[in-house]
């Protein structure tokens, strides 16, 4: 029975039963069976009052009142010897929620499907509620038919068990796409922007369009053609909503747009007005990117319209308003752009509340922020902090709310959502050098949430062993200064490749300086005993100072830029360092050596409305022999960092000896190196935080010269930010291979930077 029909039954019954009763005060009220509502807030609901005579209709209104709080699948009343007694049948806790057959492994899709919590009250109206909100999803996604069944079941505590079970109906495919009225651009073009595509041959395939109908999107397709139009200056175009046809026997669709150009119309003049001067009207036209004679386009005019909020912002004027104008003149074929700004008041930041950071020291996340309880706001600073907080690799993600307070004040509100830092690692498999891997590591980018970066590491394989300790406080008592230090022992046998084994013990320690939000500065010292063993003799006839025991003591010097917005997956800004080594203020070894690094990362989420990121990366390094350069300081090329399909440390010149008849010869390392990579990282599966990404990768190696060994590679990483920490996995083919390289088609790394 409708819960509304049996609560009308209810009180007819109700009334009518009590309507012969004798008038009488009543003495005492009871509630029977109610245990979602106190007894005081019942005693406030209840219009039945102790002492006052016995009236039918406020029974009947009570019981309603009581009814309306939504807690009572039913409720009834009697009464006996002036005693009022409401029984209450509460609804049923639904403990256990099921999504069968739709996103059942999307935690974050389902709980917005569905919108009901375990805990939560039985209530019909809200599971039919979340029954059509699933079908609509399915709808959405272009698959028509689809039926969505519920299952209940009482369990024996008397909660329930409810179940959505979906069937997906057929999936439209877009066989056919028109465009009439098109001539002054190509379709292919405005076709990237739109959701709906027709299907291509081995649609299935990354960069291919499989054609599925989107419906929820297609009502938005003519406007993303209309703005390409208008970025190209064809500010009269119009578009049709699409005419669609399907066979629902094939589940096929055509689908048809009308569209109007209409004219290019280029800019004729750019005024800017502001209803309160604060800063030269030039200095904001300098911001403008939109060019006087010049075609018209709509995404520079917005872009510029941010531009000048972002530039009045940065002086205080928080609330400011930038009204863009445009007049068309039809006749010439010209625009007039204007931006009306309504500054506001300067605005103060009252206080700063930090939120989400439960293990995290409040005052780690202050030090990144560049706006403080009595700073005057800044739009450039406010971007400015979100990007260092997610620098820092602590969170996984950061948003920083502005909750205004008055027209001169506001409070920030930094919600931060904390990212696993630390691990404790023991694990096995396959390195991609020194083959089987044993390791066991402790490591925390953020100890005890105090920003303190920590690692203890043991690492076996055929090839290598390696025990490290280091720690390092990125901001000494939280000022702009760094210290580091880490002490270490290695064993590597490179008898295979380049004929000798090394074993070195080192010690460093270092301080940096932050100069400003960007730029690092850092000074260092190291120190290592280094020891060859297992040296073939034929390797020796080349140089044999290259294969003497030596001890390293050298100062080091660096300066990195880093603008990026994220430590582990940046998608803006880019990262550029130069670092200076001298070996020979004590020690054997004289040499020094230069390394410059460079990265950009560019995300297309605001061009093509999906969560690309395009990657560039370089690296430089050079090394001059001033007295002793051992062979171990030399550069290798080839795995993971510089070229991919080669085996570590793989490519090097050499001294033209084959000393263990293998087929390759002997390496003695070279003295310049250059590499580069491009990269294009998808999403693969986000809610796992996993990403593929496509690259090619170059470089190039030689003894005096860059121009002694060229090879390339290419292929597919999966990036993974899993419980241990950022995970690669490396699949590659070389390119422009030599006989005699050692090729490796998978390699792996965890806790580098994608």
């Amino acid at each position: 029975m409708d819960s509304n029909l049996k609560k009308i039954t209810l009180s007819v019954v109700l009334s009518c039963a009590l309507a012969h009763a004798s008038v009488q005060n009543v003495e005492a009220i009871h509630y029977d069976g109610m245990v979602h509502i106190s007894s005081a807030v019942a005693k406030r609901l209840n219009t039945v009052k102790i002492g006052q005579p016995l009236d039918p209709f406020e029974m009947d209104r009570t019981v309603k009142i009581f009814f309306n709080q939504g807690y009572f699948e039913d409720i009834w009343a009697d009464e006996e010897n002036g005693t009022v007694t409401f029984h209450f049948k509460e609804k049923p806790i639904i403990s256990k929620l099921e999504l069968k057959g739709y996103k059942e492994n999307n935690e974050e899709e389902k709980k917005t499907l569905l919108q009901i919590d375990k805990g939560t009250l039985y209530d019909p109206a809200r599971i039919e509620n979340a029954r059509k909100r699933i079908v609509d999803a399915l709808n959405q996604e272009g698959k028509i038919d689809s039926v969505v069944e519920v299952e209940t079941k009482k369990l024996d505590n008397g909660s329930m068990h409810v179940t959505f079970i979906a069937n997906e109906g057929g999936t439209i495919i877009i066989k056919t796409l028109k465009y009439l009225g098109v001539s002054g651009v190509n379709p292919k073009e405005f076709e990237k922007t739109i959701a709906n595509k027709a299907h291509q041959f081995m649609g299935w395939m990354w960069g291919r369009n499989d054609g599925k109908m989107k419906l929820g999107e297609l009502q938005y397709d003519p406007m993303r053609i209309r703005d390409y139009y208008m970025q190209k200056g064809y500010l009269d175009a119009q578009v049709d909503q699409p005419f669609t046809t399907v066979d629902l026997n094939h589940y096929e669709a055509s689908i048809a747009y009308s569209i109007f150009e209409g004219d290019v119309y280029k800019t004729s003049d750019i005024l800017v007005f502001q209803d309160t001067t604060v800063i030269n009207d030039q200095d904001l036209l300098k911001v403008i990117q939109l060019e006087k004679n010049k075609p018209f386009n709509i995404k520079t005019f917005r872009d510029d319209a941010d531009r000048i909020k972002t530039k009045i912002a940065d002086l205080g004027y928080a609330y400011v308003q930038v009204q863009p104008d445009l007049r068309k003149d039809k006749e010439s074929k010209t625009v007039e752009v204007i931006y009306r700004i309504a500054v506001g008041k300067k605005v103060h930041i009252h206080d700063v509340i930090i939120s989400g950071n439960n293990r995290t020291l409040d005052r780690v996340v202050r030090r990144e922020l560049y706006l403080a309880p009595g700073d005057q706001y800044s739009l450039t600073n406010l971007k400015d902090s979100r990007n260092a907080l997610g620098r820092t690799g602590y969170f996984q993600s950061n948003t920083i709310e502005e909750k205004r307070l008055s027209d001169e004040s506001m409070d920030l509100v930094v919600q931060a959502k904390e990212a696993p830092t630390g691990n404790i690692q023991v694990g096995g498999g396959y390195g991609s050098f020194g083959g089987i891997l044993l390791s066991a590591a402790i490591s925390d980018r953020n100890i005890f949430g105090s920003g303190l970066h920590v690692g203890v590491n043991v690492q076996k394989s055929q090839l290598t062993k390696n025990y490290a300790f280091n720690i390092t406080n990125p901001r000494l008592n939280d000022s702009d200064f760094s210290g580091n230090f880490s002490i270490n022992s290695s064993s590597t046998d490179y008898t295979s490749s380049s004929g000798y084994k090394i074993d070195s013990q080192g010690v460093g320690v270092g301080t940096g300086h932050r100069f400003n939000r960007y730029i690092t500065g850092y000074l260092g010292y190291n120190y290592s005993n280094n020891r060859y063993s297992n040296v073939d003799a034929n390797t020796t006839l080349y140089n044999p100072l290259y294969y003497q025991d030596y001890s390293k003591s050298a100062p080091m010097v660096s300066l990195t830029f880093d603008n990026t917005d994220d430590y582990y997956v940046p998608r803006e800004g880019m990262v550029i360092s130069q670092s200076f080594e001298k070996a020979g203020a004590g020690g054997t070894a004289n040499f020094w050596k230069s390394r410059t690094n460079f990265g950009i990362y560019q995300g297309l989420q605001k061009f093509i409305d999906a969560d690309l990121i395009l990657r560039y990366k370089a690296r430089f390094s050079y090394a001059s022999d001033t007295g002793n350069l051992p062979i171990n300081e030399k550069f290798f090329m080839g795995g993971i960092g510089s070229v991919r399909g080669y085996r570590s440390y793989s490519l090097a010149p050499n001294n033209g000896n084959d000393a263990n008849l293998d087929g390759r010869l002997d390496l003695i390392g070279g003295t310049e190196m250059f590499s580069n990579s491009l990269e294009l990282s998808v999403p693969l599966v986000p809610e796992a935080k996993m990403r593929a990404t496509a690259f090619f990768d170059y470089g190039m190696i030689g003894q005096g010269t860059l121009g002694g060994i060229k090879r390339g590679g290419y292929g597919i990483a999966l990036e993974w930010f899993s419980p241990v920490g950022p995970l690669q996995l490396v699949f590659s083919e070389p390119y422009g291979s030599k006989s005699g390289d050692n090729i490796t088609h998978f390699e792996f790394t965890i806790g580098q930077r994608f």
